[in-house]
């Protein structure tokens, strides 16, 4: 059985049992180290609420939370193996960069102008995943790439074919980010191109598209997909959660019960100030937190008809294939 890299050290895939494929316990978008005099980190106080969260989703059966949280985004493996050593929970962390239009991009960009920019990103990629982060040891176990709303910048494309050269050196898992669920299937075509292994791969934030013909473009290429923004509605075009049902259904019913995988893609801590929505939007998202799924949306899978074992793969066993690289059976499929 194939070897995890979490927080605390490696698992056996076979151990990491119900799953959430995307949460970030920590996120803060680039800027944030400027916001330091009314925003600093109190990490005494972060991790207890963090161990507070943790229970929560423990009290649910989770055994295993992936927080791909970019490198530039605040990512603090150290903090994670804190969390981790305190409740057990078995926490992924990522190696990887944020899209364009919301990334840190001056530093590689200046680099990209250099012409330097991508082999030192695989470089970066290859340290991280090899020997761990920053001198810590921790060994990230996803990398994390992004694209823009309907385009792959040519800044994009730097990280997606470094990842996809590592991930043949590696076989690391690639997790993608696509924003409001657009580049889906271009997402996977550049990988493949580029060498990366279809089995470990998934597309995130597919939910935010509600056509499930268009889903089938992307899991037809043999990838996985997450629908793991369930409790985002009516921000960064995101639909409401029904309608994500809907289309979840519709996908389970033609057979892709193998290739999805869910969670929330909550940001439970923020760095800098914590930002304040307004009272209508804050409404409309009051189910943004990591118990929403176990709470709403599985009760209502299951009164439209879908199956323990159905609901068991998309919370832990299509994760085991993913980071297995089993590949997905499309033998269902009609040509």
């Amino acid at each position: 059985m194939a070897k995890i890299n979490t927080v605390t050290g490696p698992i056996n895939a076979e151990q990491l049992g119900k799953t959430l494929i995307h949460e970030h316990f920590i996120f803060g978008y680039p800027g944030f180290q400027g916001d330091v005099t009314l925003g600093a980190f109190n990490e005494e106080a972060a991790l207890e609420e963090a161990i507070n969260i943790v229970r929560h989703m423990q009290s649910f059966g989770v055994q295993t939370v992936v927080d791909p949280t970019p490198n530039e985004c605040g990512r603090n493996p150290e903090f994670l193996k804190k969390i981790s050593e305190a409740t057990g929970l078995q926490i992924i962390c990522a190696t990887g960069y944020y899209y364009e239009g919301e990334g840190a991009t001056p530093y590689f960009k200046f680099r990209q102008a250099l012409g330097t920019a991508e082999e030192e990103i695989y470089e970066m990629f290859k340290k991280e995943l090899t020997e761990g982060i920053a001198g810590t040891g921790i060994k990230p176990g996803v990398i994390k790439l992004a694209s823009s709303k309907d385009e792959i910048t040519e800044y994009e494309k730097m990280f997606f074919r470094a990842g996809a050269r590592i991930q043949q050196e590696t076989g690391a898992v690639i997790l993608t980010h696509t924003q409001e669920g657009t580049m889906g299937p271009e997402q996977v075509r550049l990988l493949i191109e580029n060498g990366a292994d279809p089995a470990k791969i998934i597309i995130g934030h597919m939910c935010g598209n509600t056509d499930p013909e268009y889903h089938k473009q992307v899991l037809d290429q043999g990838v996985r997909i997450g629908f793991d923004r369930f409790g985002i509605q009516g921000m960064v075009g995101a639909p409401f959660d029904q309608q994500r049902v809907q289309t979840l259904l519709a996908l389970l019913t033609a057979g892709y019960e193998d290739q999805i995988l869910l969670a929330h893609d909550t940001v439970n801590i923020w760095l800098g100030r914590p930002p304040v929505m307004p009272e209508q939007v804050a409404k409309i998202m009051e189910n943004w937190q990591p118990g929403h799924i176990f709470t709403d949306i599985l009760p209502q899978l299951r009164e439209n008809g879908v199956s323990e074992t159905q609901i068991d793969k998309m919370l832990g066993g299509n994760a085991i294939g993913l980071f297995t690289g089993s590949s997905v059976n499309l033998n269902f499929l009609e040509y």
